[in-house]
C-alpha cells in the first residue's frame, strides 16, 4: 500500500517545501455571499493548503457557496494570533459563519489550559462576526504517537468550553492508523493527511460526508482504494465525536 502512495508522499515533499513559510496578508481574501470560512492557525494548516482542499473537496460535491480565508503563521499559537492583533481586526470588519482554530497538539496540562483559554478569549469576538467557533483537532508529532488521546481530550474540552464545533482530524488519524503515510516530515501532514482534515471538516461544516465524495484526492495522483479508506478513516472519526462536545477527562479510543 505504502507503494502505492508514492506519487502522493513525492508531491507532497514538494509542497511542504514551498509552504514553509507563509506571511499573513494585510486583508482578507475577497469573499462571497455564500459560508464564509475563517481559519487561525499555522503550518499544520496551509502545508497542503488545507483551505484550499476544503474548497476543491465542496466543489466536487457540488457546493459553490464555500469561500475560505487563512491567517497562518509558522508555530503560532492563538495567543501569537492574538498579540499580533490581525486577526481580531478581521473579526470585526467582516461577518464570518466559521472561524476554524488550530494551534499545536496542545497534548500537555498546561498547553491544554492554554489552548481552552485562548478559545475562550476569542469566542466572544468570533461570535460578534456572527460566526461558530471551531476547533480543528490536530495530531501530536511523530515520535510522540502516545500523544494522541490527550490531544483529542485538549481539543475536544477547549470546543466544549466555548459550546464551538469539533472537528476530529486527529482523530481520523488515529483511525487510519497508518501514520508512515500522513506524516510528511515528522509533523506536517502528507497530502493525505490534509485530505483527512479536509473531509472531517467538510461534514462538519456544510454536511458533506466523506462517502458522498469521488475517491479521488484534487489534483493529486492516489490510488482509489486508500481513499476509499481515508474516507473510512473519516467516518470513523465523525461518528465516535460529538459535533458539540462536553467536558470531559478522557479520550475515545
Amino acid at each position: 500500500m505504502t507503494r502505492l502512495l508514492t506519487p502522493m508522499r513525492a508531491a507532497v515533499l514538494v509542497l511542504v517545501l514551498l509552504t514553509g513559510c507563509r506571511r499573513a496578508p494585510t486583508a482578507p481574501t475577497p469573499l462571497g455571499d455564500g459560508t464564509n470560512v475563517l481559519f487561525l492557525g499555522n503550518s499544520l494548516t496551509y502545508s497542503n493548503d488545507l483551505p484550499s482542499m476544503l474548497l476543491r473537496l465542496a466543489r466536487l460535491a457540488g457546493d459553490s457557496a464555500l469561500h475560505t480565508a487563512v491567517l497562518a503563521e509558522p508555530d503560532y499559537s492563538l495567543e501569537e494570533h492574538w498579540t499580533a492583533g490581525t486577526a481580531q481586526r478581521w473579526l470585526r470588519d467582516r461577518r464570518w459563519d466559521f472561524v476554524v482554530m488550530q494551534q499545536g497538539s496542545s497534548a500537555l496540562p498546561a498547553s491544554q489550559q492554554h489552548l481552552r483559554s485562548w478559545t475562550e478569549r476569542f469566542a466572544p469576538l468570533i461570535r460578534a462576526a456572527g460566526a461558530e467557533p471551531v476547533l480543528l483537532m490536530v495530531w501530536p508529532q511523530q515520535n510522540r504517537l502516545f500523544d494522541f488521546p490527550a490531544v483529542l481530550t485538549s481539543y475536544r474540552n477547549a470546543a466544549a468550553s466555548v459550546d464551538g464545533l469539533f472537528v476530529p482530524a486527529g482523530d481520523a488519524w488515529t483511525a487510519y492508523g497508518q501514520f508512515e503515510q500522513l506524516y510528511a516530515d515528522g509533523l506536517h501532514p502528507t497530502v493525505g493527511g490534509t485530505y483527512l482534515a479536509a473531509l472531517t471538516l467538510l461534514e462538519r461544516l456544510r454536511s458533506i460526508r466523506p462517502d458522498q465524495l469521488p475517491p479521488t484526492i484534487p489534483g493529486v495522483p492516489a490510488d482509489s482504494t486508500i481513499v476509499r479508506a481515508l474516507q473510512r478513516a473519516a467516518r470513523l472519526a465523525l461518528d465516535r465525536n460529538a459535533v458539540h462536545p462536553s467536558m470531559s477527562d478522557g479520550a475515545n479510543p
